[in-house]
């Protein structure tokens, strides 16, 4: 499955108020693995940014001056998340802008309006997701890192493609699975390893020293009663299934 895990950073909070994206950062995953690539780009949004708006991501009006204009970037990025499951924390603030400036664009050019990105892109809200999964609680991007053990120390003002890094590990550590975004040892992930500029650093462990540990008599003693109270509680108990005996076979096993 092909996951682009997506933010923005905007002039204002309301493009129905003429607020233009002004920063897009994103990442992808493939089967919950970061593939090293992303996505990150400034955009001159043609008006001025809010004062409250660089308070909060720190991003100014002279900074964007000499950056391109969304409709010089719009089909790169286009590209990038196609027919991919956006994962966004409060998806319809995100995706409210990404489908204003494709209309925007697309009307300028006299094309036919795009559709929602939602029509070509599945979504998936992590803050949404967050409320199912604690509701009543605060379930920002700062709670969800703390609440998670996620290092977010070095995120002081909000960045596009820095929120879509610590997203990414949130969202894996919130779905199960792999909790961090570093690759795993497999021989298939090193080519993705080199592209991202990560090494993967193999050990060797030389066959038979590994040692196996047999269960002591207090061990099996509680092994077997473990099992009795799974019987009894739930009337069978796969373990003797797996075995394909009698219960006493099954507690004749380690």
């Amino acid at each position: 499955m092909r996951q682009i895990v997506l933010d923005t950073e905007t002039t204002g909070i309301d493009p129905r108020e003429g607020h233009r994206l002004i920063e897009i950062g994103a990442l992808e995953l493939v089967n919950r693995r970061f593939t090293g690539r992303t996505y990150h780009q400034y955009i001159n949004p043609e008006r001025e940014v809010e004062a409250e708006a660089i308070g909060v991501h720190g991003i100014t009006n002279e900074f964007l001056e000499d950056k391109p204009v969304f409709s010089a970037v719009a089909d790169e990025f286009w590209e990038f998340v196609r027919g991919a499951e956006l994962v966004i924390h409060n998806a319809a603030f995100d995706v409210g802008f990404i489908d204003h400036e494709f209309n925007l664009l697309l009307a300028a050019r006299g094309e036919p309006r795009l559709g929602p990105v939602a029509e070509h892109c599945r979504i998936l809200d992590t803050l949404q997701l967050a409320r199912e999964r604690h509701p009543g609680q605060r379930n920002n991007l700062d709670a969800l890192c703390k609440r998670y053990e996620i290092d977010n120390g070095h995120r002081v003002l909000h960045g596009a493609l820095l929120d879509a890094e610590i997203l990414a590990e949130v969202y894996l550590a919130m779905t199960g699975g792999q909790t961090a975004l570093s690759l795993d040892a497999e021989e298939s992930s090193s080519s993705e390893a080199m592209a991202s500029g990560l090494s993967i650093r193999r050990l060797s462990l030389p066959a038979g020293t590994l040692r196996v540990v047999q269960p002591g008599a207090e061990e099996l003693a509680a092994h077997r009663a473990k099992l009795e109270q799974i019987r009894q509680a739930a009337g069978s108990c796969h373990w003797d299934a797996l075995l394909g005996s009698t219960h006493e076979a099954g507690d004749a096993a380690p």
